[in-house]
């Protein structure tokens, strides 16, 4: 009897509907995680349930069925919630006429107050898709991120006022005043985002933003016709251009905020200017070749703390002297390859020549030092370690770590380890840390 009562009693409680107990604001919460299908599939659940979805602030659809575009229409229009706070559509070539319907659906967007509009559209063949106009006249938009197949043509009234987020990934442009228009409408702009593949491209790009504080860039046009970049933005905080090629020039003006910047593949800038006005930055990542850059005369990052080198770059070394006689506040220093899986193949052995004084921050402030990707087999690596470990002074911690190796390697490594570890130390307080290799058979 009791195994039966116990039975009945599990019956009873698995009976229980206990999610429509919660309070409406907490399912709906909840709903707003799972996919937009799923959503509406919990419609035939019970009566309570058969509307419920319709007050779900977030919705995203991708075109996988025939019947996409008509769930899509039927959804909006079905939709109750006063604002929707996130829409989200990804298209392909099995939604016939994208551009009416897409035209149609921004309209019901806009009217809905939507917060968030997420388009990524992916095409085999055929023209890009233009973006409706409505969504560029928005009070309630702040996020707006455009993805693949886009065509822009912003009018010069284009007026987003709430929009704090834009992101644009290979998004094709009219002319650059598609992208002077777009920003010069968004007046509360903090984050925006350009990526640019081979087949987009702009000639002369001008960021004015006054309130932005993050700005990625990354244009792997290579710069097909003359021209190059222009940003000021007085409040920037944040900052990564991830490759430049093939521009004249990219000056970046005003930017007295800036806390972090990072520098990637705009070796073929020759333009000083790059570098020295990021004088007040406080975090600085470098992917540059010193053979291709020019280094500003007499520029001292007095507010920089933490610097980063890649060491894939040739010479890359000389570009770390330069760098520690400018910045003497330093206190982390990172030497990184990106790709240490794999030995330094193509890059030309070479002699680093040390500073001739030595570096202020090695006398007062550098406490950690990181290299990641340490190749104990090249001299230049070898010296250069050596040297900060003899005369960085106040160092607290100083982390190794090396491309995967083969069991054969083991002692060579191991010789190594020795080496580094018997240096004489400017700092008593050194804490040598090695960590441990993936090892191949």
């Amino acid at each position: 009897m009791e195994e039966c009562g116990g039975s009945l009693r599990e019956r009873d409680i698995m009976s229980e509907d206990r999610i429509s107990e919660l309070p409406e604001a907490l399912i709906l919460q909840i709903l707003s995680l799972l996919p937009t299908k799923d959503v509406i599939a919990t419609s035939v659940l019970s009566k309570q349930w058969g509307s419920l979805w319709k007050m779900v602030p977030k919705l995203e659809f991708e075109s996988n069925d025939q019947k996409f575009a008509e769930n899509v229409t039927r959804s909006l229009l079905s939709h109750k919630a006063p604002v929707l706070e996130s829409l989200q559509l990804k298209l392909s070539d099995k939604c016939d006429a994208i551009d009416v319907k897409l035209e149609r659906w921004a309209g019901i967007a806009i009217a809905r107050n939507v917060r968030e509009f997420v388009l990524k559209i992916f095409l085999s063949f055929g023209p890009s898709v233009t973006l409706p106009s409505s969504l560029f006249c928005s009070d309630t938009l702040e996020t707006l991120k455009l993805n693949n197949g886009i065509s822009l043509i912003v009018p010069c009234s284009a007026s987003m006022k709430s929009l704090r987020t834009l992101h644009l990934h290979c998004v094709r442009y009219k002319d650059d005043e598609s992208i002077r228009n777009l920003l010069s409408g968004c007046p509360n702009l903090e984050d925006f985002l350009l990526h640019l593949d081979y087949t987009e491209y702009a000639t002369n790009v001008i960021i004015v933003a006054p309130s932005l504080k993050r700005l990625s860039i990354c244009d792997y046009s290579r710069g097909v016709e003359p021209g190059g970049y222009v940003i000021n933005a007085p409040c920037l905080k944040y900052l990564h251009i991830g490759s430049l090629k093939g521009y004249e020039f990219c000056l970046i003006e005003n930017v007295q905020m800036l806390v972090e910047a990072r520098l990637r593949n705009v070796s073929d800038i020759v333009n000083e200017k790059i570098l020295g006005s990021l004088m007040s930055v406080k975090r600085l990542f470098l992917d540059l070749s010193p053979l291709k850059i020019t280094y500003p005369t007499g520029c001292i990052f007095y507010q920089l703390v933490s610097l980063g080198i890649c060491t894939r770059k040739e010479e890359w070394w000389n570009l770390l002297t330069l760098m520690l006689n400018s910045s003497p506040k330093l206190q982390v220093l990172k030497l990184i390859d990106y790709v240490p899986d794999y030995r330094k193949v193509g890059l030309v052995d070479g002699k680093w020549n040390e500073p001739k004084y030595v570096p202020e921050c090695f006398l007062s402030h550098l406490e950690t030092f990181v290299w990641t990707g340490y190749d104990w087999e090249r001299e230049e690596e070898k010296d250069v370690a050596t040297y900060i470990l003899k005369n960085a002074r106040l160092l607290k911690k100083a982390t190794f770590s090396t491309r995967p190796i083969y069991s054969k390697e083991l002692e060579e490594r191991r010789k190594m380890l020795n080496e580094l570890d018997g240096v004489v130390k400017a700092s008593n307080s050194c804490h040598l840390v090695f960590e441990s290799p993936k090892i191949l058979y």
